[in-house]
């Protein structure tokens, strides 16, 4: 049944209602976001922006952080605890990988303090040491942190640019596996001959008819997937399909090939948590649905908010009180 999650788990701590305690940053690739938190997993106050890891390879980390401390109303005096691309080889520090099976109440214990003023950590990543199946993750685990209780078992999907599958079991992430399904829609969109397939000024794909045509394709034959890529520039030639529907048509093929794949992994008996947010969150849980799966719906930024809670209560919780 799809809905809210509204189980995360509150940190038992005696703390103010309202107080600010640290700042919980999410650092990628592309873009900075930073919260001022109450103990207890209140964000007070937000600040954004576009200097992600690739921008501070240049500008540098220290001076884009003093700056967006500084629009949270010089909060310096705070503890900062990070997740995210900051904590990459390329970022500001390395924060090394722990290593699955991993748990993730334990993720603190990797967090790497910055040699910067203040007291400023970067959680690790995990990563999937087995020649057979090699897999990493950074800034996830942090979310797999604040949608899970202790003790447990069950899947999880994140979607996104590279789509991430997790098993945990007894509150341990024990293998996950990462689909480029958001990459390869953009590769095919600009510079594959799909691009003349897709309308380029429709909004975001909608879990329409043509969604669910190309989602059921791919589920009954995921291993098709490179020749339905073609019939779908061939129906429009024919006359059978139209460009407009090109893009939710190209998504459901994408998006079913993931899931069904996932599924033959591990398995659809079990229910999944679904951290997403927007119309790709509303795609996800209306493909997962379909392939039979019970889902929750979990939103991303709250994920990323409450993991975070839980592991500065880990390293910090003695000053909050």
């Amino acid at each position: 049944m799809l809905g809210t999650n509204s189980c995360h788990e509150k940190p038992e701590q005696n703390v103010t209602a309202g107080k600010p305690a640290f700042v919980a940053v999410d650092w990628g690739t592309s873009s900075f976001r930073g919260w001022l938190m109450t103990a207890d997993g209140n964000a007070l106050a937000e600040t954004r922006g576009p200097e992600g890891m690739l921008h501070c390879a240049t500008a540098g980390f220290a001076p884009v952080l003093a700056d967006h401390l500084a629009r949270l109303g010089g909060m310096q005096n705070l503890p900062v605890l990070i997740c995210g691309m900051a904590g990459a080889r390329q970022g500001w520090i390395e924060a090394p990988y722990l290593h699955t099976p991993t748990r993730l109440d334990a993720l603190h214990d990797g967090a790497q303090r910055v040699d910067t003023q203040g007291d400023v950590r970067i959680l690790p990543g995990i990563a999937q040491a087995d020649a057979a199946a090699p897999d990493v993750m950074r800034g996830e685990e942090t979310q797999l942190l604040g949608v899970t209780e202790p003790g447990f078992t069950g899947l999880v999907c994140i979607p996104g640019t590279h789509s991430k599958w997790v098993w945990i079991e007894s509150g341990s992430v024990v293998s996950f596996t990462t689909y480029m399904t958001g990459e390869l829609f953009s590769v095919i969109t600009q510079h594959s001959i799909l691009k003349h397939a897709v309308d380029h000024d429709a909004p975001s794909p909608a879990a329409n008819d043509a969604f669910r045509d190309g989602l059921q394709r791919a589920l009954d034959a995921p291993a098709g997937l490179t020749a339905s890529l073609f019939s779908l520039r061939a129906a429009q030639l024919l006359g059978f399909q139209q460009q407009a529907d090109g893009t939710a048509r190209l998504s459901g093929l994408l998006i079913g090939t993931e899931i069904a794949d996932a599924g033959s992994r591990y398995g659809t008996r079990h229910p999944v948590r679904l951290i997403g947010a927007g119309a790709l969150k509303d795609l996800y849980a209306s493909a997962l649905a379909a392939a039979g799966f019970d889902v929750t719906i979990v939103d991303a930024e709250r994920a990323s908010q409450h993991g975070l809670t839980k592991a500065a209560i880990h390293l910090w919780g003695a000053q909050f009180t």
